[in-house]
Formats: C-alpha cells, sequence, structure tokens
C-alpha cells in the first residue's frame, strides 16, 4: 500500500491572500492569522505573500480567477464573511462565491482555500475570526500550505 501525505513547511511558496473590505473589522482578524501562520508555520518569505483587498466577497471570484491565469502563485487564500440579514442576499452571496471559487480550483488545479466565514450573525463571526472559535484565516492558509505540497508529491 502506497500513502501519499505531506507537510506544512513551503518556504519558497507564492501566495496570494484576496480579502474582502465589506466587513473588515472581522475580515482583518482572518488576514492576519493567515500571514501569521504562512509565516511562522509555513516559513513562508514575507516577500511571496501578496494581499489584495476586493469590496466584498461576491468579487473574490473574478479577482481569484485573474491570479489564477497569472501562473505566478503556487495558491490562493479568499478571506470574507458573509452575515445572514433579513433577506435571501446571504444565501445568493454565499452560494456563488463557494461555486465561484470551487470552480477556479478545480478549472486550474490550483489549491483556493475558502476562508469564507458564513455565519447567522456577528458573533458567530468574531468567534470564528480568533476570538473562541481559532480563526479560519489561520486554518485556511494552513489547507494551502499542504495542498501544495501534496500535489507536488502527487506529481512526482
Amino acid at each position: 500500500m502506497k500513502i501519499i501525505k505531506s507537510n506544512v513547511s513551503s518556504p519558497d511558496a507564492c501566495i496570494a491572500i484576496v480579502v474582502a473590505r465589506f466587513n473588515h473589522f472581522i475580515n482583518e482578524n482572518l488576514l492576519n492569522g493567515a500571514i501569521d501562520t504562512l509565516i511562522r508555520i509555513g516559513q513562508v518569505k514575507e516577500d511571496n505573500i501578496t494581499v489584495i483587498w476586493v469590496p466584498g466577497a461576491y468579487e473574490l471570484p473574478l479577482v481569484v480567477k485573474i491570479l489564477s491565469q497569472k501562473e505566478q502563485y503556487d495558491a490562493i487564500v479568499a478571506l470574507g464573511t458573509v452575515i445572514r440579514g433579513e433577506t435571501p442576499h446571504f444565501n445568493f452571496i454565499s452560494s456563488e462565491c463557494s461555486r465561484g471559487l470551487a470552480t477556479i480550483s478545480l478549472e486550474r488545479n490550483l489549491p483556493i482555500a475558502f476562508g469564507i466565514l458564513t455565519t447567522e450573525n456577528i458573533e458567530q463571526a468574531i468567534d470564528r475570526a480568533g476570538v473562541k472559535s481559532g480563526n479560519k484565516g489561520a486554518e485556511a492558509a494552513l489547507t494551502v500550505l499542504e495542498m501544495i505540497n501534496l500535489l507536488q508529491r502527487i506529481k512526482l
């Protein structure tokens, strides 16, 4: 039996982080968690990390698609927060963002981490951005680090 596993150290990786400005106070915590994880745990050089701000979660897939076509990044981390309101807007934004990012990842064979919080209320979002339930930005960064190495091992 052959088992393929990978680690998370990727010192030479080039990673883009695309983060939504809407709900900035939450997304900034996600971004800080992602950057900290990439540098401390993944040993990624600061110069190899590019951060791009977009207006909101709905705009994430377009920018991620353009970045994926540049073929200069080993992975992309998408960060944002969509909080349920009183209208169905939440459903449209979160499902289109998720579908768009998954489609790009599959089409480009590129690790794209879904670091989008989809929460019922602001308290849940705050908790998942580093207060009580870990930091989903850090978790997304760990995901791309492992996927970079896993895909390299599979390609060997």
